[in-house]
């Protein structure tokens, strides 16, 4: 976000506690037993590679909503609705659904707000990102049900325009993927600079809060990002600006053809053969051809 006549940034969050999702149990510094952190990080940042595979082949809708705080009132708020879809020929776009007209008098969502709602909000630390990041163990906690070993992510160093994640990821022991993240996007920027590589503060600043992203479950395979929830105050050079941020991330399907088969008004398992194809007489030394009792449609 940036600020408005000058420039203020967009996300904020803090660990306010959250009805219907997880309650967080004392951080244990005990080493994992039977395994190492470094066997540990590999694993689960594979895991990570095939979610962010399958997540491309998924539908949903993300409602944005970012709120500028004066004591209990809000003055000013921006909203996006958008579907994040395929067209016919199978390419992933977006789709406006719900964006009235900006209320946000203090601030501005910038092009790095944008960028961070749509893929750093979502983190996703995969094999491809490791050599980016120093990845520290500091224990294991526990999040509702879950058990999950707790590590500390930042970047290695700033290269050029690119954004990275700074904070604390939680992985679930069993399936050894990311179910919570807290932490910021990095680095705040000012006059499109680092901050840190500016000895003076001027006004064109570009600042991050931070953020929590709960994931579930989807289809018994992957853990997704459901729900991120934002609520900081931003220290900008002329003014403080308190912000609260909700993203929903709803409605995931998995992309593809939903063709049944009927014979004789009933739907024909997957990989069966309506019974006027079948053949009740193959002999019983002929080999039947291979067939996939799930096929991929």
């Amino acid at each position: 976000m940036r600020r408005l006549l000058l420039c203020l940034p967009l996300i904020v969050c803090a660990l306010a506690a959250l009805p219907a999702l997880a309650q967080e149990g004392p951080l244990d510094t005990v080493p994992p037993q039977g395994i190492t952190p470094d066997q540990i990080i590999p694993r689960f940042a594979q895991k990570e590679t095939e979610f962010a595979k399958a997540r491309d082949q998924y539908t949903y809708r993300q409602d944005v909503k970012v709120e500028t705080v004066d004591g209990d009132t809000v003055d000013g708020q921006y909203h996006e609705v958008f579907d994040v879809m395929f067209n016919d020929q199978g390419h992933r776009m977006e789709n406006v659904v719900f964006a009235p007209q900006s209320t946000l008098t203090k601030i501005y969502m910038s092009e790095e707000d944008m960028q961070d709602i749509r893929h750093m909000l979502p983190f996703v630390l995969t094999t491809d990102d490791l050599p980016e990041y120093n990845i520290l163990y500091v224990g294991q906690q526990q999040e509702d049900e879950l058990h999950c070993y707790v590590f500390d992510i930042a970047p290695k160093k700033i290269e050029g325009k690119k954004r990275y994640f700074q904070g604390r990821v939680w992985v679930d022991d069993h399936d050894l993927q990311i179910v919570k993240t807290y932490g910021k996007t990095v680095p705040d920027l000012c006059n499109n600079r680092p901050c840190t590589e500016v000895k003076h503060r001027s006004d064109n600043e570009n600042l991050f809060p931070k953020f929590t992203t709960w994931r579930q479950q989807i289809d018994g395979q992957y853990w997704f990002p459901v729900y991120t929830k934002a609520d900081d105050e931003l220290h900008f050079k002329l003014e403080d600006v308190h912000i609260r941020e909700i993203v929903k991330y709803e409605d995931y399907k998995r992309y593809g053809t939903n063709v049944k088969i009927l014979y004789q008004g009933k739907e024909i398992p997957k990989g069966e053969k309506p019974p006027d194809q079948q053949n009740p007489q193959q002999p019983q030394n002929q080999q039947q051809p291979n067939q996939n009792p799930n096929p991929q449609k």
